[in-house]
């Protein structure tokens, strides 16, 4: 499928290589085979982004051990630094663009050190100030998720993003239903428009439903980024598996979004090359209803309207009403005036 220029989309595998490597490279290996623009992967320390008296989500405790805290399932998925180098270097061959969520300062970091120049900022951080004020000062392009936000909230983070350094247009506002998978229901794709009109940003869409009718909707809106979550396996234990795409699906999501963003077109309304061979056949000319004699003034008991459409056009009627023939009219035979 033909990328489309002005929609990114980002095949996240966030923490489904379940602390593994070769899961990691191989679910590179499947986001490019299904045409994704970016992976993107989440980067941590568990003990600094969860407490160890932190309980799991209800949806994270469904695939995972029951009695484990939630820094105690991060440690198992986190991945050691020394490992992200040959991540990337995958990415690069499949020339797939390398993007993880940092999700604490030295993580951040870390992944300046390896040459990442853009940050994701999860939604559970969009009220980290400090945080938020560290990455802003970079003035690096920003994904900035909202799930579980209100507006306000939205308006506060880019705010600190703003005065910390990052100029807005380079920020892209994800909306996003913080739930896993998100019910439909619970999806409010108008909320784009209010993100749109509130602040004037570029939008995208990170989606948790477990189809593509939302997301064929984001684009709908105008969103320029989604973001879906891509695993090997659904039945697989983790946090995340649940609610992810598996290789084929993905592939499948892909192609649904670039035909999308194919028939949005340009917006201009105006006929187009495969409507041209049917204009002729479907639209009207004036016609002679009946015999018209040379003299006789045109009305609307002697004209009509038929196709094909090469004569002159309905829009004439008022304009031909009351002329004169100018020679005879067979039954039928377009009008000249």
């Amino acid at each position: 499928m033909r990328r489309v220029p002005g929609l990114e989309i980002i095949a996240e595998v966030g923490v489904n290589h379940d602390g593994d490597l070769d899961t990691a490279l191989e679910l590179v290996d499947k986001a490019a085979v299904a045409g994704a623009d970016t992976v993107k992967f989440q980067t941590f320390e568990a003990a600094e982004l969860a407490t160890q008296i932190c309980p799991k989500a209800a949806y994270q405790k469904v695939r995972t051990t029951r009695s484990e805290s939630q820094q105690d399932m991060l440690r198992k998925l986190q991945l050691p630094t020394e490992l992200w180098p040959a991540i990337i270097k995958r990415c690069q061959k499949h020339r797939l663009k390398f993007l993880s969520t940092a999700f604490d300062i030295k993580s951040a970091d870390m992944l300046v050190s390896l040459g990442q120049r853009r940050f994701k900022i999860p939604s559970g951080d969009i009220t980290n100030l400090p945080y938020l004020r560290y990455l802003g000062g970079f003035n690096w392009p920003i994904l900035l998720s909202t799930g579980m936000a209100n507006l306000e909230e939205v308006g506060d983070a880019l705010r600190i993003l703003e005065s910390a350094g990052t100029d807005r247009e380079k920020i892209t506002v994800l909306h996003c239903t913080s739930a896993y998978p998100a019910p439909l229901a619970d999806v409010n794709l108008l909320a784009l428009n209010s993100i749109r009109e509130s602040f004037g940003v570029k939008l995208g869409y990170s989606d948790h439903t477990l189809g593509c009718e939302a997301a064929l909707g984001a684009v709908a809106l105008g969103c320029e980024v989604i973001e879906k979550h891509i695993t090997l396996d659904n039945a697989r234990q983790g946090p995340d598996h649940a609610a992810s795409l598996m290789p084929q699906q993905f592939a499948d999501f892909v192609s649904a979004l670039r035909q999308m963003t194919i028939a949005l077109g340009d917006g201009e309304k105006r006929p187009t090359l495969s409507e041209s061979e049917n204009l002729r056949p479907a639209r009207r000319s004036i016609i002679a209803r009946t015999e018209i004699k040379k003299g006789t003034k045109f009305s609307e008991e002697n004209l009509s309207t038929s196709r094909p459409g090469d004569g002159l056009s309905p829009l004439l009627w008022d304009r031909v009403l009351g002329q004169t023939a100018h020679r005879n009219f067979q039954r039928g035979e377009h009008i000249e005036i």
